[in-house]
């Protein structure tokens, strides 16, 4: 299968996105499907106003036009409602040809957070866009009930996968926790307002407290919280080691979809504590035992109280959280992945009219 993957998000950006993303689009590739990227690095772009570590593309329908009608795709597939992602969906829309979606970001949420305004206002805005689409791709079914009840329905699941390589429970501590006051508790991810890590950071913790990210958020955290320790952005086997090296992973978002860094902590062993809400429930369970089929343990945390989650996530073993962890491969999301473009295959007719 020819595939168009259209995305506003891309290299060198480091998120949850682009992991999914590239790692799927790698496997696709192992397995013979040719694939076409229209991403930011392909046009002139200027960064994103409060998130310069998004490029937008400043481009025209005619070029995204072009680059499609060249590579002549037997599946296209947008993956954010960012401008390139609006520019092929109206392309799309003007010639008859099918396409598919994912929705990996609470937007709505996070601009609310931003700017103190009602996430209605985007909700509406985001509706218009997936609702064209053949298929919805979801991390989770509670990302799709909540979808429905903006009259999004055709919503089709594509689940998360870890590095079984790299994130893995036999892995050395991070020289930085060396000597650190155990237990160690863990924040991975963008330090921006909407990650609530302050939520974190204020909770009544025994042991150290530990942030691996970077982003707009990170000074003035530094400043609030002199006493945790902030380890910046890291990658591959550092950031393993983090993950590998720490007591439990504290997840106090209220706006992901899902949360890559929660099945990537698992997998190295560690268990996750979050609030009581779509990510956390989705993978741990209202009870921290898990949604997947098989043996029940403890694996997290799950409270209203992050305190209170925190010191649950203590109790489990790390041997229950590496199995639980390496239930969710890559394989199987880049077979879901598949499963939803092929059901819409067809030959695109008059791609350059």
């Amino acid at each position: 299968m020819r595939i168009t993957l259209v995305s506003d998000a891309w290299s060198p950006q480091v998120n949850g996105v682009v992991r999914t993303l590239s790692t799927v689009l790698d496997l696709a590739t192992a397995r013979g499907h040719r694939v076409q990227t229209i991403t930011p690095d392909r046009f002139f772009s200027v960064p994103m106003p409060s998130y310069p570590e998004i490029r937008l593309a400043l481009t025209t329908r005619r070029k995204i036009a072009a680059t499609i009608a060249g590579f002549d795709p037997d599946a296209v597939h947008i993956a954010t409602e960012g401008p390139l992602g609006w520019l092929a969906r109206g392309w799309c829309l003007a010639h008859g040809v099918p396409f598919t979606t994912s929705f990996h970001t609470r937007f709505p949420d996070y601009i609310a957070a931003r700017t103190g305004l009602s996430p209605s206002l985007f909700w509406r805005v985001l509706t218009r866009f997936h609702r064209p689409a053949q298929h919805i791709l979801v991390a989770t079914p509670r990302l799709a009930a909540e979808l429905g009840e903006h009259g999004l329905h055709r919503t089709r699941p594509w689940t998360r996968g870890a590095d079984l390589a790299l994130f893995r429970p036999d892995r050395e501590a991070h020289p930085a926790f060396a000597d650190l006051p155990r237990p160690i508790a863990l924040h991975v991810g963008r330090v921006a307002v909407e990650k609530n890590i302050a939520a974190f950071l204020a909770a009544d913790w025994p042991g150290s407290k530990v942030v691996v990210g970077d982003g707009p958020a990170l000074d003035e955290l530094q400043r609030s919280y002199p006493e945790a320790h902030f380890l910046g952005a890291l990658h591959g086997e550092a950031l393993a080691s983090t993950y590998a090296g720490a007591d439990v992973l504290a997840f106090p978002s209220r706006t992901d979809t899902f949360g890559l860094v929660i099945i990537e902590a698992l997998a190295s062993g560690t268990p996750v504590a979050g609030y009581p809400v779509p990510g956390p429930l989705d993978i741990m369970g209202a009870d921290g035992c898990g949604t997947e089929a098989g043996p029940r343990a403890r694996i997290g945390g799950v409270d209203d109280d992050l305190a209170v989650a925190l010191r649950q996530a203590l109790s489990a073993r790390r041997a229950d959280c590496a199995a639980y962890g390496a239930l969710f491969s890559w394989e199987r999301s880049c077979d879901q992945f598949l499963a939803a473009l092929a059901e819409v295959e067809q030959p695109l007719i008059d791609l350059a009219a």
